[in-house]
């Protein structure tokens, strides 16, 4: 969801009404979000597709925004988010989110089409971009 608020060419009016949302009222993270964020803009760093100092300034968006770090994605990484992983045919990062989601009863935010199919499996809400 965040590469849909951060690159223009990704940009949904969905995507821009979940913004609007976390904007607003905040959102909640899994631990691993700020390293998948720091590869995703390294990734687009190195294709060119951004600049340093535009990912300096796009980090500095995101961090102005109300996200709350999860503090127990790890304590749920051996057990809960590992069996959601199993079950659902996830990797371990995707069903961190999952296991989040569900925990704290809040609807997820992805684009990830395994992902969307495994959270409305579960019945959790999803907001896509």
């Amino acid at each position: 969801m965040a590469a849909a608020w951060l690159f223009e060419d990704e940009r949904t009016d969905a995507a821009f009404a979940v913004f609007a949302d976390v904007t607003a009222n905040g959102a909640v993270v899994p631990s691993l979000w700020k390293l998948e964020i720091a590869s995703l803009l390294r990734t687009a760093e190195r294709r060119g597709r951004c600049t340093e100092a535009l990912a300096d300034a796009l980090l500095d968006r995101l961090q102005s925004l109300p996200i709350n770090v999860d503090r127990e994605t790890d304590t749920h990484a051996w057990h809960a988010t590992r069996a959601l992983s199993r079950e659902l045919g996830l990797t371990p990062y995707d069903a961190t989110y999952l296991e989040l989601a569900i925990r704290l009863g809040m609807p997820l935010a992805t684009g990830d089409r395994e992902l969307i199919v495994a959270a409305q499996s579960l019945g959790v809400a999803v907001l896509r971009p």
